[in-house]
């Protein structure tokens, strides 16, 4: 059978400004939403509609297609079916299951996903959607007061005893395709329920939420392992990252680092790659300039706004932020970090910097941080010039000659 996703991700949002491109454990939700759908085994092909140029580009980068969905189905009424019908109709696609993702819920599990479209796919039954199990008391309040709407008040029951509930997450919902062409909304037919882990389960609407996600990200997401950083470019800070973000300071008020000479290799490596390498360093002191030269990387150092160079620098080489790899250690480095596609920290960095890292290393500054980096890429580089060597297909700007 044939499975497409669908991600309705509309620019507009009043709770949190332009919530799409939040960014929650460094990836902002359009890009977690795209790669959880990327990671299914079931899913054939993902499609993102939105309104949006800044989130097509980042869906785009993820590995989405996108269909620019007009303003008429952008409006804070529209349905979230309508955008679903209109990809349906623009595509002219004709799936047999439609997989509805919510990009405002961070934490879709692939394999719960892949269950929900197995039940599909078996005939089992026409929607499933995920949910979390609750024993909770709900109330209502009405003109004569608080009434209860799932219980009985005078009988108290054990929670072992209680009948258990079942709430919407609102991360997927996986449709059969006809059956949902034919209803033209998402509960039709034979329902399921694909439970989740109810830490997963928090769905991103306002400020508070966002940060709660953020707290969430380390205990939820995926164990840190090699990660496949595909990037075109690297910058980095200096003091805490090239080195251990100590000074030795000499009788006569001359300033001393120590540097890791596998952090030169590394960055010799990147190089000869032909990866551009930028240090960026709000101090300006002659120390820097000699670590960079010996590098023999570019440098810009006295920098006050830092995320204003880097946006510059990449610019003026024609190099999309989302493909940056920016690693620091402090909070000057935040602004940096939140507009590269691969934010990374090291691991004694500054709470806030971890907090807003996608990848945090595993080695401290000034210790080999910018070689696990290198390693890291270099590793990512490799395989994906074997992958397009054995399947040229792979890569949609190869030439066939």
């Amino acid at each position: 059978m044939s499975v497409v996703a669908i991600i309705p991700a509309r620019g507009g949002s009043k709770g949190v400004p332009a919530k799409n491109l939040a960014r929650v454990g460094g990836v902002s939700l359009i890009v977690r939403a795209v790669s959880a759908a990327r990671s299914s085994r079931l899913i054939d092909r993902v499609v993102v509609s939105t309104d949006d140029p800044a989130i097509a580009a980042a869906a785009r980068s993820a590995g989405a297609t996108i269909v620019n969905r007009p303003p008429t189905l952008s409006t804070d009424l529209a349905t979230s079916e309508s955008a679903l019908l209109h990809v349906l109709e623009r595509q002219g696609a004709n799936p047999d299951i439609v997989v509805f993702l919510q990009a405002t819920s961070p934490f879709i599990n692939t394999a719960e996903l892949d269950e929900a479209i197995e039940r599909v796919r078996s005939g089992v039954e026409d929607v499933v959607f995920s949910a979390v199990e609750t024993h909770a008391f709900l109330w209502r309040i009405t003109d004569a007061g608080a009434v209860g709407v799932n219980h009985d008040p005078s009988v108290r029951q054990r929670r072992q005893d209680c009948e258990p509930h079942y709430r919407e997450t609102g991360a997927f919902y996986v449709l059969r395709a006809e059956g949902f062409a034919l209803a033209r909304h998402r509960f039709f037919g034979r329902l399921g329920v694909t439970i989740v882990d109810e830490r997963t389960a928090i769905e991103i609407d306002t400020v508070d939420e966002l940060e709660m996600a953020n707290a969430l990200a380390p205990l939820v997401d995926p164990s840190l392992e090699p990660h496949p950083i595909d990037v075109d470019a690297v910058v980095t800070d200096f003091d805490g990252v090239h080195t251990d973000d100590r000074v030795l300071i000499g009788a006569d008020g001359s300033e001393f680092v120590t540097t890791n000479r596998s952090d030169g290799l590394g960055v010799r490596l990147l190089r000869e790659s032909g990866m551009p390498v930028l240090i960026l360093s709000t101090e300006a002191h002659p120390v820097v300039s000699a670590r960079a030269a010996k590098l023999r990387v570019e440098v810009l150092q006295g920098v006050r706004d830092k995320a204003a160079a880097l946006t510059g620098w990449a610019e003026d080489r024609g190099i999309p932020l989302e493909r940056i790899a920016y690693l620091g250690n402090d909070v000057n480095d935040l602004g940096c970090l939140a507009i590269v596609g691969w934010p990374i920290a090291v691991p004694d960095a500054m709470p806030e910097v971890i907090a807003a890292a996608r990848v945090v290393l595993g080695t401290p500054g000034g210790y080999g941080a910018v070689r696990e980096l290198a390693d890291l890429i270099l590793t990512t580089r490799s395989s994906r010039i074997n992958e397009q060597l054995e399947e040229p297909w792979l890569c949609p700007s190869a030439v066939q000659k």
